[in-house]
C-alpha cells in the first residue's frame, strides 16, 4: 500500500529552523525523484525543491541558500532542512512522488513570534 508519513513541522519563530521528514513505503523509492511542496493559505501550492536518484537538486529561488533538501534511500525517506524560516514560509508542506505520482497528506509549518 502506497504511503507517505510526513513529520517535523510546528510553529518556529523568525529565524529559526526546522527539518522536515517524508517517510515513503509502497514505491520503489531508489529509482524515483522526490520533491517537496508548500501551499500557504490562499495560494497555490508550489514547489519547493526536488531530488533526482542521483541527488542532483534544484531549489524554488525563495528557498534557496535557506532550504536543503536530501535522501536516504535506505530508509526510504527524504528530508528538507529549512534554516532562516521567516512568516513567508508558512505553509502546508507536502511531499511528492513521481513514480507513481503521489502526494502525503501534508505538514503544517508555521513561522511566527
Amino acid at each position: 500500500q502506497l504511503q507517505f508519513v510526513e513529520s517535523g513541522g510546528g510553529l518556529v519563530q523568525p529565524g529559526g529552523s526546522l527539518r522536515l521528514s517524508c517517510a515513503a513505503s509502497g514505491i520503489i523509492f531508489s529509482i524515483n525523484t522526490m520533491g517537496w511542496y508548500r501551499q500557504a493559505p490562499g495560494k497555490e501550492r508550489e514547489l519547493v525543491a526536488t531530488i533526482t536518484t542521483s541527488s542532483i537538486t534544484n531549489y524554488a529561488d525563495s528557498v534557496k541558500g535557506r532550504f536543503t533538501i536530501s535522501r536516504d534511500n535506505a530508509k526510504n525517506t527524504v528530508y528538507l532542512q529549512m534554516s532562516s524560516l521567516n512568516p513567508d514560509d508558512t505553509a502546508v508542506y507536502y511531499c511528492r512522488s513521481w513514480r507513481p505520482a503521489y502526494w502525503g497528506q501534508g505538514t503544517q509549518v508555521t513561522v511566527s513570534s
